[in-house]
């Protein structure tokens, strides 16, 4: 009878515990969970089948070992990567320019199961021609069966279409990250933002491009009054948050001209951002060697 006793006991103990696990696992963070790849998620395949289905022709690559699909849509170069098992959704990180530059953020998100994206718009300098052409992309994103709201990634000169993209389309954008990014071409190529004080070195052939690009003469651009800090009251109103890396030594990108003035418009107008400031440091690096922070931001923003 003790034997028994003790027995009756022991599988008494063990059912505690065990209760105790599930409980535990139950209650789990909801966002941890979401970051996690899930075996019942649908196949990276289906998004390219998706696309096949369409007979659009797509070129297979690697990209540091996942898998690459690129194809053209009206002759412009978009880009798919595919993580080995989807996150339930489907979420997607939408990047802009300088594909493959500093990728530690973007790998990261493929390995959480996210697929990432490109669609290119060079030359471009995010005017309407830009919107338009990720307008069309978009479209074509959710035909494929990716998440309604991309998370939207601009380095430098890309804050240009993001942030433009993002003003106009501010429903379906889960949040941002922006990397020492240029927030006004008056700042950035044109050095010309406080006129002779101009903090920054410029550059002349992109400012040419760039005028080229607006359809604007040098004089109507220094008055133009459509660029991304002028457009943030929608993303507020929308409360899509913003991750702003800020170098404070960027001469190229000066934060007084860009990234200081996104914080503090946002701010002003109740916008959720958070700016991680970095002493000392110029336009490069971007990125950060540990992507965790913003890792994490952009799963807290579906």
């Amino acid at each position: 009878m003790g034997f028994l006793s003790s027995w009756c006991r022991l599988r008494k103990t063990i059912f505690l515990r065990l209760f105790f696990v599930a409980v535990c696992v139950t209650l789990a963070s909801p966002a941890l969970a979401q970051s996690q790849p899930t075996s019942e998620s649908p196949g990276a395949v289906d998004v390219i089948a998706a696309i096949k289905a369409a007979d659009v022709p797509v070129r297979e690559s690697s990209f540091h070992g996942f898998e690459m699909h690129s194809l053209k849509l009206d002759s412009v170069e978009c880009r798919i990567v595919s993580p080995k098992a989807p996150a339930e959704g489907k979420p997607w990180v939408w990047r802009a320019r300088f594909w493959g530059h500093q990728p530690q953020f973007d790998l990261e998100m493929l390995r959480r199961g996210w697929h990432v994206v490109y669609c290119d718009v060079a030359g471009l300098f995010g005017n309407d021609v830009a919107i338009e052409r990720w307008d069309q992309f978009y479209r074509q994103t959710q035909k494929w069966g990716l998440h309604e709201k991309p998370f939207l990634e601009g380095m430098s000169r890309g804050g240009l279409i993001v942030m433009r993209w993002a003003s106009a389309n501010a429903n379906v954008v889960a949040g941002i990250y922006v990397d020492n990014a240029v927030m006004d071409f008056r700042s950035w190529p044109a050095a010309k933002f406080l006129g002779a004080d101009a903090l920054g070195t410029g550059a002349t052939g992109a400012w040419k491009q760039c005028l080229q690009a607006y359809g604007l003469s040098e004089d109507a651009a220094l008055r133009y009054s459509d660029g991304p800090l002028d457009r943030l009251k929608s993303l507020a109103e929308k409360e899509v948050p913003i991750y702003a890396l800020i170098n404070e030594a960027d001469d190229v990108v000066p934060p007084a001209e860009n990234g200081d003035q996104l914080v503090k418009r946002y701010r002003e107008l109740g916008g959720k951002i958070i700016e991680h400031r970095r002493p000392g440091l110029g336009h490069h690096p971007h990125g950060l060697q540990d992507p965790k922070p913003i890792v994490q931001f952009a799963i807290e923003s579906l």
